[in-house]
């Protein structure tokens, strides 16, 4: 996939079809930020994105559409995070909920991202350790001109959630 972020992001295929995007997107400080709505490329709302305003680690939720705009919400799809809370370190982690001991859910490392995201050079793996996804830098033609930080390839195994690959991406992008 082909990413381009600018006030909005806009994702597109293999064959330049318009995949997802995300037109309320803004590059505010994330107390004045509500929510951040990810929709397929016909305008779908897909999953809708809340920052946690008082936390150290960047703490980013993740909730069905049909939680957007809900005060409480209760269905968390996932939480993100930076795995420290020095400013430049980009490693992040995302925890799903856990129903293995038929108790309370708990919220349990399920994805960790690594490489410098600022630089558009990680990687996502999922909690085998295999690679799920693989962000780079964008190159044009046959000279290998490198394309902006804002326009980058998205390379997603076959078999994974695109749509959950997707929302890590715009996360990454608020935290980093």
């Amino acid at each position: 996939m082909g990413f381009q972020g600018t006030d909005g992001f806009s994702v597109y295929g293999d064959s330049g079809r318009l995949v997802f995007r995300v037109d309320n997107y803004s590059r505010r400080q994330k107390y004045l930020t509500k929510e951040i709505v990810l929709m397929d490329g016909d305008g779908k709302p897909l999953l809708c994105l809340r920052p946690r305003i008082l936390s150290l680690h960047d703490r980013w939720n993740a909730y069905e559409v049909e939680e957007c705009g809900n005060k409480q919400p209760n269905s968390k799809l996932f939480s993100m995070k930076r795995c420290s809370n020095v400013q430049n370190f980009d490693q992040t982690e995302v925890l799903q909920r856990n129903f293995a001991d038929n108790s309370k859910p708990k919220l349990m490392p399920s994805f960790r991202i690594e490489g410098c995201f600022k630089k558009r050079s990680c990687k996502i793996y999922n909690s085998r350790g295999d690679e799920v996804a693989q962000i780079s830098r964008k190159t044009t033609g046959q000279a290998s001109v490198l394309l902006g930080n804002d326009v980058f390839s998205l390379v997603i195994q076959p078999g994974f959630d695109c749509k959950l690959v997707m929302a890590f991406v715009i996360v990454m992008d608020r935290i980093c």
